[in-house]
């Protein structure tokens, strides 16, 4: 399981670095013919591709986010377009770029903020139903009052607010500071890649709209990097979806699967079970039942000291691997562990006059309104040896063992090579 802080930071990585890779090729000066004719065709070529791989997903609002980018980089590009081919600009260049600097954060925050809560035919419909409508207004008010729209765009109506610095209208900066919060406060109750993609997605748009007339294929790229987070984002969630295990946040069954057809000649698995779970689950509810599995996660997740990773095998049993490690390295380690569950109390509280804030909480907690229970779990190793040559014959034996933990009384840590010798001495009495 990842800490909170590294799990984020995971969120932010793959596009912070398609931003940084995207600022880097704005500020390339001499560019040669493909690169050239490459970035006049990357932002289409990624929304084919990336609106494909949303369909695919039936991401609409991802799919939205690509839309409402690329629509923006149409409009723009025309105009600079235009500039490059003549050393002018159009008639209406002002008007249509403000429209574009004030609608974009709008659409982008809008579409962004909205979840997919409806029927996908009926999501759809909506979506589009709102592009449509914004589209037709403001391409009404540029088309039969341009002056007037272009007169109450460019007003400054907080003087006080406004800096030589701005390049954009006021009105932007609003809407795009709007937007920001809007997607900052969505990050931050629900962190997920596509919402990280959608903040430095916008921050990366708020970098390039003033630069569109100054740096050659600026909107080009940076539209291009926009549309590239939130596909990546989206492949990001699929990968968690089909790896990572939902409640707990350690890596799944096929997670485990993967990892050990890579390990080496060298390692120890290990399988972990928590003790009476399912008389556990019938006497204080589902709830505390899952409470106590994302206890026990936690607790495992913290075997990266000792060089091992923990994945959620299926129910209440979990697998250790210890890549590189022998069996008496990794004992200690398992010992430990045991131990802080055994040892870490569980408060239960009653929901129904669950306090109101943390203060109250904490007092209660403290108190004697707050009982507490503590489960403890069995855990079975086994080394990779010359009679278990692959690594499902390792597992095999970790399980072996581990029913072997719960036999002995549960609630201690069994090797499979104990076990064969127990199995030796019972023979040899037999006998």
């Amino acid at each position: 399981m990842l800490r909170p802080s590294a799990a984020r930071l995971s969120h932010f990585l793959p596009s912070l670095g398609l931003l940084v890779a995207g600022l880097a090729a704005a500020y390339v000066k001499d560019l040669n013919v493909f690169f050239t004719s490459l970035f006049n065709v990357l932002p289409t070529l990624v929304l084919l591709l990336g609106g494909a791989y949303c369909g695919v997903y039936k991401r609409q609002r991802e799919l939205f986010l690509m839309i409402t980018v690329y629509i923006a980089y149409f409009l723009l590009d025309t105009q600079t377009d235009y500039y490059r081919d003549n050393g002018k600009v159009r008639e209406d260049a002002a008007v249509v770029f403000h429209l574009c600097c004030l609608l974009l954060p709008v659409m982008f925050g809008l579409f962004a903020a909205w979840e997919e809560r409806t029927h996908l035919f009926q999501d759809l419909v909506a979506r589009l139903a709102v592009l449509l409508a914004v589209g037709s207004v403001a391409l009404g008010l540029e088309q039969s009052f341009p002056s007037a729209v272009l007169a109450w765009l460019a007003d400054i109506r907080w003087p006080a607010l406004h800096g030589e610095w701005m390049s954009l209208i006021q009105l932007s900066y609003a809407t795009f500071l709007i937007a920001f919060a809007v997607l900052l406060t969505q990050y931050i109750y629900k962190p997920r890649p596509l919402h990280a993609a959608q903040l430095v997605g916008l921050l990366g748009l708020f970098w390039a709209l003033p630069k569109t007339f100054i740096l050659p294929f600026t909107l080009n790229i940076m539209c291009s990097q926009v549309m590239l987070m939130i596909a990546a984002a989206v492949a990001h969630e699929a990968y968690q979806m089909a790896f990572r295990d939902e409640l707990t946040g350690l890596p799944g069954r096929r997670a485990l699967n993967e990892r050990m057809q890579r390990l080496g000649r060298n390692y120890v698995l290990a399988m972990s079970d928590v003790d009476h779970f399912k008389k556990f689950n019938d006497t204080h509810g589902h709830d505390v039942g899952d409470q106590v599995l994302r206890l026990v996660a936690s607790k495992l997740s913290k075997i990266t000291n000792g060089g091992g990773r923990a994945y959620r095998y299926g129910g209440e049993e979990f697998a250790i691997v210890f890549a590189g490690k022998t069996l008496e390295e990794c004992m200690p380690h398992l010992e430990v562990i045991r131990e802080t569950i055994a040892s870490y109390q569980i408060h239960l509280r009653n929901q129904d006059s669950r306090p109101n804030d943390d203060q109250q909480g904490r007092q209660r907690r403290a108190g004697s309104q707050a009982s507490t229970v503590s489960v403890t779990v069995s855990i079975g190793v086994a080394e990779r040896q010359p009679e278990h040559r692959n690594p499902d014959e390792v597992l095999k034996a970790a399980d072996q063992a581990l029913y072997a933990a719960k036999g002995a009384g549960r609630n201690c840590v069994i090797s499979h090579a104990q076990t064969s010798k127990r199995g030796a001495v019972r023979m040899a009495a037999a006998s």
